[in-house]
């Protein structure tokens, strides 16, 4: 499969998200951060660094949970202001 390559806009994001979870992540080791949520080391770094551009939803929600970071405001920081925004339980 062939995957259509990211756009500038989705590599910046993902480099945001990647300072992020660098920045909640404080003075913890990447490793510490890794064991507590069960996201393997080289992911977590591979995503710090913005190599993971665009990391599954449930990769994100495991470190959000782990960094007490609330996925709601760290969606708001990485999402476009005109983004169409989707309600709970919206079909």
């Amino acid at each position: 499969m062939v995957r259509t390559p990211l756009t500038d806009e989705q590599r910046d994001r993902g480099r945001v998200l990647g300072q992020a979870l660098r920045e909640a992540r404080g003075r913890r080791s990447a490793a510490e951060v890794s064991a507590a949520s069960g996201v393997p080391l080289d992911t977590l770094r591979k995503i710090e660094r913005g190599a993971i551009a665009m990391p599954a939803f449930f990769t994100v929600a495991q470190l959000a949970r782990v960094l007490d970071l609330d996925l709601a405001e760290l969606a708001a920081e990485l999402l476009p202001a005109d983004a169409p925004h989707v309600r709970a339980g919206a079909a």
